[in-house]
């Protein structure tokens, strides 16, 4: 396996799309360009917010191609799924098109014992030989995977971290503790507890809000992983609050695909059976964009600037 530093902020991409429902591939490189220069230190296309539940299997490889093709920084590569052997041929797919490493989100809808997920992670760690990082999301899935499995898990060469967003900050300690002695990364898949993370030992962040704030996610990152600046991490922590929790205001990715319109990125296109943001909530999410713009400059003053 070729080693891989997970430090620091991963967006989880949103897929484009076109009118007829076609992947808009041109956006997607547009917009995976647009992340490299912001500053971030890889790309995670076909997750949650990337609609990889509604992507075909030469869909889901296809985005990772365009990623890949269009960045110098590392891609890592949504290949999960509720069947072993389904996300064991996405893993290798995916690996074989230039995937630097893969998220693997743990089985959903079967509910699988702790055994079964040791299991299904080994089995595609044995067989695809780039780093992976386990991902652990209770509230997709309807099963917590324990920190005693996480722990079990990292110990596997090819497994490289473990996404956190159980929402339990003492769950996601201890899994810290349990791995401290592996080459393991623990990353933060909660917005909103992205600095807490960092400041129990988590190295980064795999983060939808850097889709729409990439400077300043990647400025509190810094602040607080490089410079040993907590002040500035919090200043910056509380700034992009607001937007945390206004991209949860409904399900993921509804709000950040209407984000990404606002702000002039991609369209705001989603697959069925997701709908586009209602009124009430665009209407919200506009007047806080414009407020976090107006504030760009004087906020990341401080910190790193677009294109550094």
């Amino acid at each position: 396996m070729t080693d891989f530093d997970l430090r620091g902020v991963y967006p989880a991409m949103v897929t484009p799309f076109a009118p007829d429902g076609s992947i808009d591939h041109q956006t997607l490189a547009d917009d995976a360009r647009r992340l490299e220069r912001a500053g971030v230190d890889g790309l995670v296309p076909v997750g949650s917010t990337g609609e990889s539940a509604t992507l075909t299997h030469d869909e889901h490889v296809e985005v990772v191609e365009t990623v890949v093709d269009a960045v110098d920084v590392p891609v890592i590569a949504g290949s999960g799924s509720n069947s072993t052997r389904e996300a064991l041929e996405l893993s290798r797919r995916s690996a074989e098109v230039g995937a630097d490493a893969l998220l693997l989100i743990s089985p959903y809808y079967n509910k699988p014992e702790q055994a079964g997920f040791v299991e299904h992670y080994r089995t595609i760690a044995d067989a695809v030989d780039v780093p992976q990082i386990v991902y652990n999301v209770p509230s997709r899935t309807g099963q917590n995977m324990e920190p005693a499995t996480v722990e079990a898990l990292a110990a596997h060469e090819n497994i490289a971290g473990y996404k956190a967003a159980s929402g339990d900050l003492n769950q996601i300690s201890e899994v810290i503790e349990r791995t401290r002695d592996e080459e393991f990364a623990v990353l933060s898949g909660d917005d909103g507890l992205t600095l807490p993370v960092l400041a129990v030992g988590g190295v980064g962040t795999i983060s939808v809000c850097a889709n729409v704030e990439p400077e300043r996610t990647v400025a509190m990152v810094r602040a607080a992983l490089d410079d040993d600046d907590y002040a500035r991490a919090r200043e910056l922590h509380h700034e992009l609050g607001p937007l945390c929790r206004q991209l949860f205001v409904e399900t993921n990715p509804i709000p950040v695909t209407a984000a990404m319109e606002i702000r002039g990125y991609g369209p705001n296109a989603l697959r069925p059976p997701l709908t586009e943001l209602s009124e009430g909530h665009y209407e919200a999410l506009e007047e806080l964009l414009s407020d976090l713009e107006a504030t760009r400059e004087s906020s990341l003053e401080l910190g790193v600037v677009e294109g550094e």
